[in-house]
């Protein structure tokens, strides 16, 4: 009998292929940011935190509230549309009464968001298996010019 051979390990759903649709209706837009490089990540996360009613200058992050959550995917989805899209990446804040909805899109329609399952182990890639996690909904969607991924988070 001969040793089988190694098995492939199976994606499970949370590590699934990421949810392709357009973001829910009825946002407001609240405020967009063209970024360019990387440099301009840390001034996205600032801006963000004072938008939505939180503190970058408190001793420790948590993760548990919404703010933190949200800034903290704005940053990953964000550095990977400068590193794997073309520029410029543009993040839009939108909300409802009961939601903020987090659109993050590069300039480069014709590639698929790649998820973390999908890479190679070290490869990075988490940014969207954070998004998954860590939001209500996630999802990606082009349109003629761009990649767009969306997440949407509760209004605490």
């Amino acid at each position: 009998m001969t040793d089988p051979k190694p098995e492939r390990l199976e994606l499970t759903d949370s590590d699934a292929g990421l949810h392709l649709s357009h973001p829910p209706d009825g946002f407001e837009p609240v405020r967009t940011w063209a970024l360019s490089s990387t440099a301009q990540l840390r001034t996205l996360r600032h801006e963000l935190a004072d938008q939505i009613g939180t503190s970058t200058t408190r001793d420790r992050q948590d993760l548990e509230a919404t703010p933190d959550k949200l800034v903290l995917i704005a940053t990953e989805l964000a550095a990977n549309a400068l590193t794997h899209g073309l520029p410029p990446t543009i993040v839009v804040l939108s909300r409802t009464d009961e939601q903020w909805l987090l659109d993050v899109a590069d300039h480069d329609p014709e590639s698929q968001p790649v998820y973390a399952g999908t890479r190679i182990t070290g490869a990075g890639g988490l940014g969207l298996h954070l998004a998954r996690q860590l939001s209500l909904s996630v999802g990606w969607y082009t349109t003629e010019t761009t990649k767009n991924i969306w997440a949407t988070f509760p209004v605490l």
